[in-house]
């Protein structure tokens, strides 16, 4: 039983920010002083058990302080890909990033009997794909904060949600 991780590092960590906002009743829709804590994100979507990652896939784009956060996340486990913001200094890619990377393993890597494919991410541009593979009798887990498109919540073989870990997850 191998596990296929996904994550969408600016989709999580934005969201978490607007989580932990609203768990403190923050004025402003958004707790700057929020952090992700990498390794706890990645024992919790191990189920702390990392021996069951084939492959734990982090991608995001080129924040200022980029050699400090992806050198974090590499040194807990995580295959990190950086994607180029554009010249509007915005971030594409990432998510089309993702499913590309997703449905190359799904269809040469993963088992569909044994396997589960994870996807750390909840906008709905992720959804034809998890369609696609939960069709295609792949089991799919989404782990998203409580914010998910419900499209992509419903599509999954299987919903866990974040608020709950709020502190655990963060950073100290």
């Amino acid at each position: 039983m191998a596990e296929y991780i996904y994550i969408d590092n600016s989709n999580v960590f934005i969201e978490g920010k607007k989580i932990a906002a609203k768990k403190g009743k923050m004025k402003g829709g958004s707790d700057d002083d929020y952090r992700l804590d990498f390794g706890e994100l990645y024992d919790f979507v191990a189920e702390s058990d990392p021996k069951k990652i084939a492959r734990a896939l982090l991608l995001g784009s080129s924040p200022p302080d980029s050699d400090k956060v992806w050198m974090t996340a590499k040194k807990v486990g995580f295959e990190v890909l950086v994607i180029e913001r554009n010249v509007e200094n915005r971030e594409k890619k990432v998510d089309t990033g993702i499913v590309a990377a997703m449905i190359k393993d799904a269809y040469t890597r993963v088992s569909r009997k044994n396997d589960t494919v994870t996807l750390v991410a909840g906008d709905s541009d992720y959804v034809p794909a998890v369609k696609m593979l939960v069709k295609d009798g792949f089991h799919v887990e989404v782990v998203f904060w409580s914010s998910v498109s419900g499209e992509l919540k419903k599509e999954a073989s299987k919903f866990i949600e974040l608020d709950k870990h709020l502190d655990k997850l963060k950073y100290d």
